[in-house]
């Protein structure tokens, strides 16, 4: 039994005393205590890959923000690394793929992963879940197919990832096999992170922005639907960054959560995800601002939200140098706000 299950019972649409919050990134560079670790582990992927570790961040802003979940530290990119395409972390610049998907043959080249081809983020959620020790429940997480297809073509970050859409365009059917393969593996490692412990899953579509809506439709949603049905078991989160156009047939997901980016007017979304519990979606850079700053710009869009189904989070991931104590108070600030519950 958790001591504190506000957050999942949000994700349930059951009724809460108040609104739950975590952050996106909430494991990472802002905390000294997450530099430290890292330092420790040398570099990002041997901090990844290392389950006791990654445990370790996994708990870090559970105990030092006091947020109402915790999130398995991971990246999205060990998937294409689990179907045989590795990925290196430069600092400063990101992901980069050394070798990138091409052609048929090395679509063909590339095989299904299975939960097991990721032991070291299951061993890290087994861990996790022991440590915790019933807290908080623990979040579970994957890229969706497309922004994983999006690195394996491109190489690496970009900004039109021109690469990659245009395959769609000049091979759809090349894109199609491989964004299967991609969707097949997701969906092996998320049964396996809900055995391992996951108590909700999260997919982000980080690149979701940059496709038009019938594009979006085609190589993107489909696929989501398909991991979500997939996965019955827990509650599901679908974060797809700058998918504005598409939020009236995200109504339609088998998922009980919808993340919005800061992009997303919170009144619109209300009525086009009226089926939905809703999660965000503060601008990160609101938290440069004074704490004064801080607390009003959260007030704000918890009033916003109002009496919709809502978990308190950023319209993104935090960013590095943010302030351990303006993270601190947008938190408090959500614990603290008071609104009459249906």
């Amino acid at each position: 039994m958790l001591q504190n299950d506000i957050f999942l019972r949000a994700a349930k649409n059951q009724s809460k005393d108040r609104t739950p919050v975590w952050l996106m990134r909430q494991a990472g560079r802002i905390l000294p205590e997450y530099r430290k670790v890292r330092e420790q582990a040398g570099d990002f992927k041997t901090l990844v890959t290392t389950p006791e570790l990654a445990c370790e961040v996994t708990i870090q802003p559970v105990d030092i923000l006091g947020v109402d979940a915790a999130i398995i530290f991971s990246d999205i990119l060990v998937i294409p690394e689990a179907m045989g395409l590795i990925y290196e972390m430069e600092e400063r610049k990101g992901p980069v793929f050394p070798k990138v998907i091409q052609n048929e043959a090395d679509i063909k080249n590339l095989h299904i992963a299975e939960a097991g081809d990721l032991q070291y983020v299951l061993d890290a959620i087994t861990l996790t879940k022991k440590a915790l020790n019933n807290r908080v429940p623990l979040i579970g997480f994957a890229g969706a197919p497309w922004t994983i297809f999006s690195y394996m073509i491109e190489g690496g970050g970009s900004k039109t990832f021109s690469k990659a859409k245009k395959m769609l365009y000049t091979h759809p059917a090349l894109a199609h096999l491989l964004l299967d393969k991609i969707t097949e593996s997701t969906i092996n490692y998320l049964k396996g992170q809900v055995k391992a412990g996951a108590d909700l899953l999260q997919i982000f579509d980080s690149w979701a922005g940059i496709l038009s809506p019938e594009q979006y439709r085609e190589f993107s949603l489909k696929y989501i639907r398909k991991i979500c049905e997939a996965i019955p078991d827990v509650p599901k989160t679908v974060f797809a960054k700058g998918a504005f156009f598409a939020r009236q047939e995200m109504n339609q997901l088998p998922c009980q959560v919808i993340g919005l980016d800061w992009n997303m007017e919170i009144a619109e979304s209300k009525v086009m995800l009226f089926s939905k519990v809703l999660q965000g979606n503060l601008d990160p850079c609101a938290l440069y601002g004074s704490l004064e700053d801080v607390r009003r710009e959260t007030r704000n869009m918890l009033d916003q939200f109002g009496h919709h189904p809502h978990i308190a989070n950023l319209g993104h991931g935090l960013y590095p140098d943010t302030e351990v104590d303006k993270v601190k108070c947008f938190i408090d600030t959500v614990k603290e706000y008071s609104v009459t519950l249906r």
